[in-house]
Protein backbone atom coordinates (compact mmCIF):
# COMPACT_ATOMS: atom_id res chain seq x y z
CA UNK A 1 0.00 0.00 0.00
CA UNK A 2 1.33 3.47 -0.91
CA UNK A 3 1.87 5.54 1.84
CA UNK A 4 -0.16 8.67 0.53
CA UNK A 5 0.89 10.97 3.62
CA UNK A 6 4.48 11.07 2.78
CA UNK A 7 3.54 11.33 -1.67
CA UNK A 8 4.47 14.33 -3.29
CA UNK A 9 1.73 15.46 -5.22
CA UNK A 10 2.35 15.52 -9.04
CA UNK A 11 2.35 19.38 -10.12
CA UNK A 12 -0.79 20.25 -12.84
CA UNK A 13 -0.24 19.59 -16.18
CA UNK A 14 -1.48 23.93 -16.65
CA UNK A 15 -0.59 25.82 -13.21
CA UNK A 16 -1.01 28.79 -14.57
CA UNK A 17 -4.13 29.42 -16.36
CA UNK A 18 -5.65 32.33 -17.25
CA UNK A 19 -8.94 32.16 -20.11
CA UNK A 20 -10.07 34.64 -21.76
CA UNK A 21 -13.26 33.95 -23.85
CA UNK A 22 -13.01 34.56 -27.70
CA UNK A 23 -16.96 35.84 -28.21
CA UNK A 24 -16.30 38.31 -25.06
CA UNK A 25 -12.98 40.65 -26.88
CA UNK A 26 -14.52 44.19 -27.73
CA UNK A 27 -14.00 44.90 -31.55
CA UNK A 28 -11.78 47.59 -30.11
CA UNK A 29 -9.23 44.79 -28.39
CA UNK A 30 -8.77 43.57 -24.77
CA UNK A 31 -5.52 43.94 -22.51
CA UNK A 32 -4.54 42.00 -19.99
CA UNK A 33 -1.94 41.99 -17.11
CA UNK A 34 -1.02 38.90 -15.33
CA UNK A 35 1.49 37.61 -12.23
CA UNK A 36 1.84 34.06 -10.92
CA UNK A 37 1.22 33.63 -7.37
CA UNK A 38 3.70 31.64 -5.27
CA UNK A 39 1.42 28.51 -5.52
CA UNK A 40 1.77 28.48 -9.52
CA UNK A 41 5.45 29.45 -9.41
CA UNK A 42 6.25 26.53 -7.20
CA UNK A 43 4.75 24.14 -9.43
CA UNK A 44 6.29 25.62 -12.92
CA UNK A 45 9.45 25.40 -11.10
CA UNK A 46 8.72 21.60 -10.51
CA UNK A 47 7.19 21.35 -13.88
CA UNK A 48 10.65 22.84 -15.44
CA UNK A 49 13.18 21.08 -13.31
CA UNK A 50 14.10 24.51 -11.92
CA UNK A 51 15.27 25.31 -8.21
CA UNK A 52 12.38 27.64 -7.91
CA UNK A 53 10.68 30.48 -10.26
CA UNK A 54 11.21 34.10 -8.12
CA UNK A 55 8.73 35.59 -10.56
CA UNK A 56 6.63 35.61 -13.63
CA UNK A 57 4.77 38.02 -15.60
CA UNK A 58 3.26 38.54 -18.86
CA UNK A 59 1.06 41.81 -20.39
CA UNK A 60 -1.17 40.73 -23.46
CA UNK A 61 -3.43 42.48 -25.92
CA UNK A 62 -5.57 40.60 -27.71
CA UNK A 63 -6.92 42.16 -31.26
CA UNK A 64 -9.98 40.25 -33.10
CA UNK A 65 -9.46 40.09 -36.82
CA UNK A 66 -11.77 39.23 -39.89
CA UNK A 67 -13.11 34.91 -40.14
CA UNK A 68 -13.04 34.72 -36.27
CA UNK A 69 -9.38 34.69 -35.90
CA UNK A 70 -7.98 36.63 -33.17
CA UNK A 71 -4.06 38.22 -33.14
CA UNK A 72 -2.32 38.24 -29.52
CA UNK A 73 0.46 39.95 -29.09
CA UNK A 74 3.07 40.86 -25.65
CA UNK A 75 5.63 39.83 -23.12
CA UNK A 76 6.56 37.56 -20.63
CA UNK A 77 9.29 38.46 -18.16
CA UNK A 78 10.34 35.94 -15.24
CA UNK A 79 13.49 35.49 -13.22
CA UNK A 80 14.21 31.86 -12.12
CA UNK A 81 16.91 30.23 -9.93
CA UNK A 82 19.24 27.66 -11.02
CA UNK A 83 22.37 25.79 -10.35
CA UNK A 84 25.39 26.66 -12.89
CA UNK A 85 26.90 23.93 -14.42
CA UNK A 86 30.44 24.98 -13.58
CA UNK A 87 30.77 26.08 -10.09
CA UNK A 88 27.97 24.58 -8.84
CA UNK A 89 26.67 27.64 -7.51
CA UNK A 90 23.00 29.31 -6.81
CA UNK A 91 22.18 31.62 -9.89
CA UNK A 92 19.55 33.62 -10.91
CA UNK A 93 18.77 34.28 -14.56
CA UNK A 94 16.19 37.14 -15.77
CA UNK A 95 13.61 36.15 -18.95
CA UNK A 96 12.19 38.47 -21.11
CA UNK A 97 10.36 37.06 -24.28
CA UNK A 98 8.11 38.77 -26.97
CA UNK A 99 4.75 36.54 -27.92
CA UNK A 100 3.08 37.60 -31.58
CA UNK A 101 0.48 35.03 -32.63
CA UNK A 102 -2.32 34.08 -34.57
CA UNK A 103 -5.33 32.12 -33.04
CA UNK A 104 -8.31 30.99 -35.69
CA UNK A 105 -10.97 28.21 -34.87
CA UNK A 106 -9.82 25.21 -35.47
CA UNK A 107 -12.02 24.50 -38.47
CA UNK A 108 -9.83 27.04 -40.46
CA UNK A 109 -6.31 25.26 -39.69
CA UNK A 110 -6.37 23.19 -42.51
CA UNK A 111 -7.11 25.55 -44.66
CA UNK A 112 -4.00 27.92 -43.54
CA UNK A 113 -1.79 24.95 -43.34
CA UNK A 114 -2.51 24.14 -47.21
CA UNK A 115 -1.84 28.01 -47.79
CA UNK A 116 1.36 28.08 -45.97
CA UNK A 117 2.43 25.12 -47.86
CA UNK A 118 1.38 27.00 -51.56
CA UNK A 119 3.17 29.70 -50.08
CA UNK A 120 6.66 27.29 -49.32
CA UNK A 121 6.86 25.95 -52.84
CA UNK A 122 6.75 29.39 -54.49
CA UNK A 123 9.44 30.06 -52.24
CA UNK A 124 7.36 33.25 -51.05
CA UNK A 125 7.39 34.35 -47.32
CA UNK A 126 5.76 31.33 -45.25
CA UNK A 127 3.55 33.08 -42.58
CA UNK A 128 3.38 31.32 -39.12
CA UNK A 129 0.67 28.57 -38.88
CA UNK A 130 -2.46 29.74 -36.72
CA UNK A 131 -3.04 28.46 -33.09
CA UNK A 132 -6.40 26.78 -32.51
CA UNK A 133 -8.99 28.32 -30.73
CA UNK A 134 -9.75 25.29 -28.20
CA UNK A 135 -13.42 25.65 -26.94
CA UNK A 136 -13.88 29.31 -27.99
CA UNK A 137 -10.71 30.17 -25.39
CA UNK A 138 -7.50 31.24 -24.84
CA UNK A 139 -5.52 30.21 -22.53
CA UNK A 140 -3.15 33.17 -21.75
CA UNK A 141 -1.36 31.42 -19.01
CA UNK A 142 -0.55 28.37 -21.10
CA UNK A 143 1.20 31.09 -23.88
CA UNK A 144 2.90 32.63 -20.75
CA UNK A 145 4.06 29.66 -19.49
CA UNK A 146 5.27 28.03 -22.96
CA UNK A 147 7.06 30.96 -23.74
CA UNK A 148 8.96 30.64 -20.25
CA UNK A 149 9.91 27.57 -20.43
CA UNK A 150 11.69 28.03 -23.66
CA UNK A 151 13.66 30.81 -22.66
CA UNK A 152 14.97 28.48 -19.77
CA UNK A 153 18.75 28.32 -20.43
CA UNK A 154 19.27 24.39 -20.42
CA UNK A 155 23.07 25.15 -18.84
CA UNK A 156 23.30 28.44 -17.36
CA UNK A 157 26.50 29.45 -15.66
CA UNK A 158 27.70 32.33 -13.56
CA UNK A 159 28.78 35.24 -15.13
CA UNK A 160 32.56 34.79 -14.10
CA UNK A 161 32.61 31.10 -14.16
CA UNK A 162 35.30 29.48 -16.12
CA UNK A 163 35.97 25.77 -16.76
CA UNK A 164 39.23 24.33 -15.64
CA UNK A 165 40.30 21.02 -17.10
CA UNK A 166 41.32 18.12 -14.37
CA UNK A 167 45.29 18.05 -14.66
CA UNK A 168 47.13 14.73 -13.07
CA UNK A 169 49.45 15.20 -10.72
CA UNK A 170 53.05 14.10 -11.21
CA UNK A 171 53.67 10.09 -9.64
CA UNK A 172 55.62 10.41 -6.29
CA UNK A 173 58.93 9.26 -5.78
CA UNK A 174 57.44 6.48 -3.20
CA UNK A 175 55.10 5.26 -5.92
CA UNK A 176 54.26 1.63 -5.98
CA UNK A 177 56.16 1.54 -9.15
CA UNK A 178 58.84 4.01 -9.08
CA UNK A 179 61.09 1.08 -8.53
CA UNK A 180 60.46 -0.47 -11.71
CA UNK A 181 60.21 2.75 -13.58
CA UNK A 182 63.69 3.05 -12.31
CA UNK A 183 64.82 -0.51 -13.37
CA UNK A 184 63.09 0.33 -17.12
CA UNK A 185 65.20 3.69 -17.04
CA UNK A 186 68.70 2.01 -15.95
CA UNK A 187 70.81 1.46 -18.81
CA UNK A 188 71.36 -2.52 -19.97
CA UNK A 189 74.60 -3.96 -19.61
CA UNK A 190 73.30 -7.82 -19.63
CA UNK A 191 73.46 -9.34 -23.53
CA UNK A 192 74.90 -5.97 -24.24
CA UNK A 193 77.92 -4.86 -25.34
CA UNK A 194 81.09 -6.10 -23.37
CA UNK A 195 82.78 -3.98 -20.86
CA UNK A 196 86.16 -3.16 -22.61
CA UNK A 197 89.02 -5.07 -20.82
CA UNK A 198 92.47 -7.09 -21.50
CA UNK A 199 91.83 -9.94 -23.43
CA UNK A 200 92.87 -13.44 -22.55
CA UNK A 201 93.52 -14.92 -25.49
CA UNK A 202 95.66 -15.61 -27.57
Amino acid sequence: MKDTETERPHPPRDPWRVLVAVAQVPDTGLHRDLEADPRQRQALADIAGLREVLSAEASFDITPKSGGRVHVVGSVRGRVGQTCVVTLEEIENDIDEEIDLIFAPPEQIPQMAALAEEAERSEAEIPDPPEPIENGMIDLGRLATDALFLAIDPYPRKADAVFEPVVEAADPEDHPFAALKALQAAPKTLGGNKPKGKSNGK
